[in-house]
């Protein structure tokens, strides 16, 4: 089973390159963040004819989580608990049934958190927070989890093209390494550090040359509860994407596992 997120920055302006991903690759399971549009505007008939199911959790012109599978859902969840004043669309989950049981797929637009001496920040390390005790009550279920989406954190120095450029950012400091460090302690594999130890990225900004240059960071990512950790095959970066007509400045990273 191949399960993948992708932060899409635009739903409607990355349509194209959306259904020709999809038709080339047909990931089972594939999450999106920036859809940037609500429900009702969502394409649904265009990614429908492709033969997925789809659920979205959207917001006006800003953020939007949405999840595209060819199984068929068993639940769905949306919203992330922990304060009834957040009315930003950035967590959607399923759960899907397979041979060996079920699975629960949660995919996440985690705050930016810039300017870091701007609201944004607090409300960046407040929302990952209230993910861990998300998380915390995830893996008390025991079973296959999956946590995927755009994180906006850079794990570590492997993880940047320029690391100090980007020291003192908000998706590299101290107070955002820590609440990763947090997430992981609660038992989450890092996907792709846990089959590689080389450099990958999977965001190059619109500018300065970025994509040219290799400027990349690396700030999608899997997060595994241990018994999809224990199946998973490998992880794929689909860095091509990058160089297509109208790209995301995000590409598509993608799991293998063995459900």
């Amino acid at each position: 089973m191949r399960i993948a997120t992708w932060n899409i920055a635009g739903i409607k302006a990355r349509i194209e390159a959306l259904l020709k991903w999809l038709a080339e690759e047909k990931p089972d399971i594939v999450v999106l963040q920036e859809i940037k549009t609500v429900d009702e505007g969502f394409p649904r008939l265009e990614i429908e004819a492709l033969g997925y199911n789809i659920e979205t959790h959207g917001q006006k012109s800003w953020n939007g989580v949405a999840i595209l599978s060819l199984l068929p859902f068993d639940e769905v969840s949306r919203g992330l608990p922990g304060d009834d004043s957040d009315e930003q669309a950035r967590l959607i989950e399923g759960v899907f049934s397979v041979e060996t049981g079920a699975i629960r797929v949660c995919g996440i637009y985690l705050p930016n958190g810039n300017p870091v001496d701007s609201e944004k920040f607090p409300y960046k390390l407040s929302w990952m927070r209230r993910l861990e005790t998300y998380v915390e009550g995830r893996l008390a279920l025991e079973e296959p989890f999956v946590l995927l989406g755009d994180f906006n954190i850079i794990p570590g120095p492997i993880d940047a093209h320029d690391p100090e450029a980007w020291w003192g950012d908000a998706l590299y400091r101290p107070e955002s390494q820590e609440r990763w460090r947090a997430l992981l302690n609660l038992g989450l594999t890092d996907a792709l550090r846990a089959t590689t130890s080389e450099p990958s990225y999977t965001f190059w900004d619109f500018q300065a040359g970025a994509w040219r240059r290799n400027a990349g960071i690396r700030i999608d990512h899997l997060l595994l509860s241990p018994q999809a950790a224990d199946r998973l095959e490998g992880v794929v970066v689909h860095k091509d994407v990058r160089g297509w007509d109208k790209p995301s400045d995000h590409v598509p990273v993608e799991g293998e596992f063995r459900f």
